[in-house]
């Protein structure tokens, strides 16, 4: 059957239980794999990802490049592919776009033939043990608009990326990237009908995803909050080289945003090991990426995940990073930085880790002071 979830990633035997087969009939069932790639530089920011929509009949995937560089404009690239679904789920392709399952929970090849001279050619080897994160639920009154699950990996990057003919150079020892693959129900396709307004109404959500590397472990924190700032989804874990899974309790958060903006610089996340001791991680961007500019995400204006947009579809669109429309857009979306992170641990202990610093501050959210949906920090 089309759309069975992780089935072409986790080996049969490995499964992990309980896990939620996606076997549903609700328009927004989904089965996407999202990746990233940076060379640790904040000059550079690749993210990407493939969806599969069995109750739309539709698959589509997107490339997402930011660069930003002194002596050159600074620019976002997007290209889109979208098609009707197949039933092949061992082949995950759109047009020229294919993601290969070299080895379940291990590596992957992405590849990406020369599409309106963008083209990619690469390959993904994970660095720890996957984590399965908590389900993730949403409702609006009674009617549940999200009730997904996914995996969550930091990994090393070989190969190369080609934009208009400029080839650059993708080394392991530098390049480093998160991928996930989540499946269930999500806002996909066209807007659905509005019915009754929501009674209480969406007044907004505070998110944070920081899957990052270290020497000898991986951090993967997803936390959000409603409004008020109460958690309704806490997860904190780390996992270290040798396979062991360390919750970190319940993390206190303090993001970190430019004046006058929702955008993060960075943020000061105080965790608890196992044993009782302070952990404490100092995130930094060292790029942003509006995920929502061009990437599909939130509200996107120009590309949205499940829409039809015919066969064999693809579009390339770039963008004026520093141009007042988009400026302007930026803070109010989820973003994707470039993430470099201080570990120091309670016996004073301190390493470096380099990953996926992903947030948005969407509505009101009491504990950072925005009292509506254009409220900023001061």
């Amino acid at each position: 059957m089309s759309g069975l979830g992780p089935l072409d990633e986790f080996p049969i035997h490995q499964l992990p239980q309980p896990i939620a087969w996606p076997a549903n009939s609700d328009r927004n069932f989904y089965d996407r794999a999202y990746l990233n790639a940076h060379d640790r530089s904040g000059s550079i920011f690749l993210i990407t990802g493939i969806g599969y929509y069995p109750n739309l009949g539709i698959k589509d995937a997107f490339v997402l490049i930011r660069r930003r560089q002194d002596d050159g404009p600074d620019t976002q690239t997007a290209v889109h592919l979208s098609d009707a679904i197949d039933g092949d789920r061992l082949d995950q392709h759109v047009g020229g776009y294919r993601l290969a399952v070299d080895e379940p929970l291990r590596s992957l090849h992405l590849t990406l033939e020369e599409t309106e001279g963008i083209a990619v050619d690469l390959h993904w080897e994970g660095l720890f043990d996957p984590v399965l994160e908590q389900p993730h639920i949403m409702r609006q009154g009674t009617k549940v608009t999200l009730d997904a699950q996914r995996f969550a990996q930091v990994g090393t990057w070989r190969g190369s990326i080609t934009v208009d003919g400029e080839h650059i150079a993708v080394d392991p020892s530098t390049w480093i990237g998160t991928r996930d693959r989540s499946w269930g129900i999500r806002p996909v396709g066209e807007p659905e009908p509005a019915g009754r307004p929501a009674d209480p109404p969406f007044e907004g959500m505070w998110w944070l995803y920081v899957p990052m590397a270290f020497d000898d472990f991986q951090l993967v924190l997803i936390v959000q909050e409603e409004p008020n700032g109460f958690h309704t989804l806490n997860d904190c874990s780390r996992v270290w080289k040798d396979g062991r899974v360390e919750q970190l309790g319940w993390p206190r958060i303090s993001v970190h945003y430019a004046s006058g903006t929702r955008i993060p610089t960075g943020a000061t996340i105080s965790a608890t090991a196992s044993d009782g001791s302070a952990v404490t991680f100092e995130v930094e961007s060292l790029l942003p990426v509006p995920i929502h500019v061009g990437g599909g995400y939130g509200g996107d204006p120009d590309w949205l995940h499940g829409v039809w947009r015919g066969e064999d579809f693809t579009e390339r669109l770039t963008y004026d990073m520093t141009s007042p429309e988009i400026v302007g857009r930026m803070p109010f979306g989820v973003i994707d930085h470039v993430g470099r992170a201080t570990c120091r641990e309670g016996d004073g202990t301190t390493r470096t880790g380099w990953g996926l610093f992903e947030h948005g501050a969407l509505g009101r959210h009491d504990p950072s002071g925005f009292a509506d949906w254009l409220s900023v920090a001061p």
